[in-house]
């Protein structure tokens, strides 16, 4: 199995918090754009091999700016060059506001079977000051014209820990993100990017970020509503109703091989080759030929430490069984403290973070790696 990314970089605006490669000032960029992507695919397409692509997921940036026309073109030319499997899963990132009945209709004639949307928060004046364009009552008609349109597989983020916010209004996020009934949810935990507008506000002593007490117990108020929901928590950020997992982040967690296009985006041969393309729009449409882009590969060490760091994200844990036997002698001996405290627990055999040690889990992870 194989999955692809495809980035697209367009945004009409910046939100404060976000470090992905971007631009603004894009409109007139778009056609030539998804002329480029074409032309990486299928130079690039001879890394597939002859594996299944088994999901396809678009993202940004904003791909919802993208013409409709444009989109149905990109995904036109995936399945020409690659195939999909016939239960393939494909996803669409879309902003609230673009989620027009015009879009959607445009989108429907595509193979597209999932949209993504990040709402972020409910609340007017947190979503002015992220800069997000939407307002929450677009972002509640977004996924009703979603259903409308027949779009069932649907996926919303929320963001915690932001300025201002209380535990109060993170429940009232969450309740009414639950209330909407889509099979899938992302919730994170506010990051300070360097190089940001937010990580700029927090240098000027002008936001205070949220404490690591208001952060855990928002996490747990989180966990606990989503539970009740129905929800199962399979991943640290992610929550679904049964049978409703994400299958290409999944993939990343699981270290199946994947193909990423457009500028910043990354790929990864499923053993020990990491490539990603360089940011820059203008370079990446003038290529000739390959993309500027850079390659490493892993070495063994690197290899065991990216186990541990992905697959520990996971409710189901790190399988010994995938580990060199000194592997797991290493894994095994620097887990006995949080074995001992419950923090980490053995279910068969694999090892498992406990669901209450979820928001500390990269102290964990580190503290196993090589």
């Amino acid at each position: 199995m194989c999955g692809i990314y495809i980035h697209i970089p367009f945004c009409r605006s910046r939100c404060i918090y976000c470090d992905f490669y971007s631009v603004t000032q894009s409109g007139r960029w778009m056609e030539a754009y998804v002329d480029a992507l074409c032309r990486e695919m299928r130079y690039r397409r001879d890394e597939a091999g002859n594996q299944s692509i088994n999901t396809l997921y678009i993202g940004g940036g904003t791909p919802s700016q993208l013409p409709p026309v444009l989109m149905c073109r990109l995904v036109e030319e995936v399945e020409r060059v690659f195939g999909l499997a016939a239960d393939a899963e494909i996803t669409v990132e879309a902003n609230p506001d673009d989620v027009t009945p015009e879009w959607l209709n445009a989108i429907r004639s595509t193979p597209v079977n999932r949209i993504s949307m990040g709402l972020q928060t409910f609340h007017d004046p947190l979503l002015r000051f992220l800069r997000r364009r939407h307002t929450a009552s677009q972002a509640l008609e977004a996924v009703a014209r979603c259903r409308q349109a027949g779009f069932h597989n649907i996926s919303v983020d929320l963001i915690f820990g932001l300025p201002g916010q209380t535990l109060d209004m993170w429940k009232a996020d969450v309740e009414q993100a639950l209330q909407l009934q889509v099979p899938h949810l992302s919730a994170y935990a506010l990051q300070y990017e360097e190089g940001t507008r937010l990580w700029s506000l927090r240098e000027q002593g002008r936001v205070e970020e949220a404490s690591e007490e208001l952060s855990v117990e928002m996490f747990t108020v989180l966990s606990r509503m989503a539970r009740q929901a129905g929800m199962e928590h399979y991943e640290i950020s992610n929550f679904a109703l049964p049978g409703m997992r994400s299958r290409h982040n999944s993939s990343y967690w699981t270290q199946l091989p994947y193909l990423g296009f457009g500028p910043g985006a990354h790929s990864y041969d499923g053993d020990c080759v990491r490539r990603w393309n360089e940011h820059g729009l203008r370079a990446y449409v003038e290529a000739v030929g390959d993309v500027p882009h850079g390659e490493e590969h892993l070495t063994p060490v690197q290899k065991y430490n990216e186990k541990v760091m992905t697959r520990l994200r996971t409710c189901e844990g790190l399988s010994l069984e995938i580990l060199s036997p000194s592997e797991r002698d290493y894994c095994l001996n620097a887990a006995q403290a949080y074995l001992r405290t419950g923090k980490m627990v053995c279910r068969g055999q694999s090892l498992c973070l406990d669901e209450h040690a979820f928001f500390i889990s990269d102290a964990i992870i580190c503290d196993l790696m090589q």
